[in-house]
């Protein structure tokens, strides 16, 4: 009965957690803050008596929060807080905004972030921590690259960060205390790439456990990295229903926008002809996702294969490169999510213009 249904909302902090609970009927039935702890929480959830339906949003704690809720609660939504409009609007505050949350779930408004696939933790902490290494890398290259530039020394291309050239590198910067900013660096990147080596190593390791890496890895251009990073990001491709649905997860998506579709001409409705307003692609996306597809799609332009055909048919129709490659990363994830929820075999026969 609804009577016995409760909706919490839970507004959390690094030190205290603001709990709002509702019934069924939307009535706040219940308030309380309590301390940013495990037993804590469940110590109330158990508090509670009905079918409980808990929310919080998406951040620091949600992966936490959300092993240590699910156990003990009905269902529980970790919302995107990006969509969560109502909770810019009027007072703000920690009591409030748990509120607002328990009526938003309550009234089924609120957009989900998914979580699951616990089989997949280990993973997905590797790919965290790899893509993470990443990222540190690539700032310490560029931060190496400025320091020769500031100083009008020109240095395309990788061999400034070559072990071997590093001497003649730096020689060239005539300031002490320049150079050895510059040798600092090079200690950093030389940790990083150690590091990274390490982790990169691990993370395909643990990424051979797993069957769908063997699916992924048939499309062309879809490496060991991106096969691993696919489906630590995804988890399961049953989380979408269609392509379109992964295209805009992963910022493929194209946004209309438009207004005034109808006028009366002699009494009669009619459709207006003026085309729709096209504003690109959709910027609430996993950009990680983003950039798989994007990078694949740009090595498969390049490189000899189905996939290249693909684009080329696509040039050869008038499109331009930028949008042939958009089209080809559509393409590249609209197979990866087909054969990865059949199990298929990549079939380059299959491929059709018209798909994408």
């Amino acid at each position: 009965m609804s009577s016995n249904i409760k909706y919490i909302g839970l507004d959390v902090h690094k030190e205290a957690i603001t709990v709002a609970v509702r019934n069924g009927a939307g009535k706040l039935v219940m308030e309380s803050i309590i301390e940013t702890k495990a037993v804590t929480l469940v110590q109330l959830l158990q508090g509670v008596r009905g079918e409980l339906h808990v929310t919080l949003e998406e951040g620091t704690w949600a992966a936490w929060l959300y092993d240590v809720v699910k156990p003990h609660v009905h269902e529980i939504v970790v919302c995107n807080p990006r969509r969560n409009a109502l909770l810019k609007e009027g007072s703000k505050n920690d009591r409030v905004d748990a509120r607002k949350l328990s009526e938003l779930l309550r009234a089924g408004m609120l957009r989900p972030v998914y979580h699951g696939e616990n089989g997949l933790r280990t993973l997905r902490e590797l790919a965290r921590s790899y893509q993470t290494i990443s990222k540190d890398l690539r700032r310490v290259m560029n931060r190496l690259k400025a320091i020769y530039r500031s100083w009008g020394i020109p240095c395309a291309g990788t061999q400034v960060y070559a072990p071997r050239y590093r001497e003649e590198w730096l020689n060239k910067i005539r300031e002490s205390g320049v150079r050895r900013r510059a040798e600092l660096f090079y200690q950093h990147l030389d940790g990083l790439q150690l590091v990274r080596r390490q982790v990169r190593a691990e993370f395909l390791a643990e990424s051979r456990k797993h069957k769908a890496v063997k699916v992924l890895r048939q499309i062309p251009c879809i490496g060991p990295v991106r096969s691993a990073l696919l489906l630590a990001l995804m988890q399961t491709p049953h989380r979408f229903r269609s392509k379109r649905q992964l295209w805009k997860y992963s910022g493929l998506g194209v946004e209309t926008h438009d207004s005034a579709q109808h006028r009366y001409v002699d009494g009669q409705l009619q459709r207006s002809k003026k085309p729709s307003q096209v504003r690109g692609l959709n910027q609430d996306h996993n950009h990680e996702m983003k950039e798989i597809f994007k990078s694949t799609a740009t090595s498969a332009s390049r490189c000899a294969g189905p996939l290249h055909d693909f684009y080329g048919g696509l040039l050869a129709k008038g499109m331009k490169p930028e949008m042939a490659r958009l089209t080809l990363a559509r393409k590249i994830a609209a197979i990866t999510l087909t054969l990865w929820k059949k199990g298929a075999r990549f079939d380059a026969n299959q491929l059709k213009s018209q798909a994408a």
